[in-house]
């Protein structure tokens, strides 16, 4: 295949400095074949590893990347790793990653989670998070912010493509876990007519954000489920491949 010569991506489109870098890959432009054509970058879906290599390079290549993205084993928990560029290629267990070094890019593999980038310009802190409802549930949103150590008054937020508030079915569980410690968590639920509810990740994400202290949030506009030319999807197929959410701070 003719390698593209630029990714197409979906940019962040945040008011922060440019030196703040930050968005999510489409599954375009890589060497996968199906179900995970083409530009699937996670390595834990059943790809050949050689084509998912590939596709790292080639993210790393044509979007002139500073540094090896931290990848993270994600686990749909609530811990937090605090990073720098020599961590690349260390396996980390978590679901969320902090850095203060510039040139460190942090990353976040999602086909329907939500992918929430943080950043401090005033404080020169960055943060990704692989927001699943469980890992939201359990408290990744204030674990981040805590590693952060800054403001939240100071920090900007971006929520990536997710699966939607109207594809995203749930049961009683997911509804129970967020309205049981915060009633104002209804507003993020709509019942349907299968008796169960469809849950808004976004809204999810900025209830929390908002009950720390986030006011500057933005983003929460690509359905996942529903753009199937540009997005990878969990519920919608499986195996699926995975996109990546990046985001650094330029030297």
């Amino acid at each position: 295949m003719i390698e593209p010569r630029s990714l197409p991506v979906i940019e962040a489109e945040w008011q922060v400095p440019t030196a703040f870098k930050a968005f999510t890959t489409t599954r375009e432009g890589g060497s996968s074949e199906a179900p995970f054509a083409t530009l699937n970058l996670g390595d834990h879906v059943g790809d050949a590893p050689a084509r998912v290599a590939h596709n790292r390079d080639v993210l790393s290549r044509l979007n002139a990347l500073p540094s090896t993205p931290i990848w993270l084993n994600q686990v749909h928990g609530a811990r937090v790793a605090e990073v720098g560029v020599s961590t690349a290629g260390t396996p980390l267990t978590a679901d969320a990653s902090v850095t203060r070094e510039h040139d460190c890019v942090l990353a976040i593999l999602t086909a329907d989670c939500l992918p929430i980038v943080l950043a401090s310009p005033e404080h020169q802190v960055v943060a990704a998070i692989h927001g699943g409802w469980r890992s939201l549930a359990d408290g990744i949103i204030e674990n981040t912010i805590m590693a952060m150590d800054c403001p939240p008054s100071t920090v900007h937020a971006w929520l990536g493509p997710a699966i939607g508030p109207t594809c995203f079915e749930v049961g009683d569980d997911v509804w129970d876990r967020f309205v049981a410690n915060d009633w104002q968590m209804g507003r993020c639920f709509k019942a349907n007519k299968n008796q169960k509810y469809l849950a808004d990740l976004f809204a999810i994400a900025r209830r929390l954000l908002d009950v720390q202290g986030v006011r500057q949030v933005s983003g929460g506009q690509h359905c996942t489920l529903s753009d199937g030319e540009r997005f990878f999807s969990h519920r919608r197929r499986q195996p699926t491949g995975r996109m990546a959410t990046l985001v650094w701070m330029a030297a």
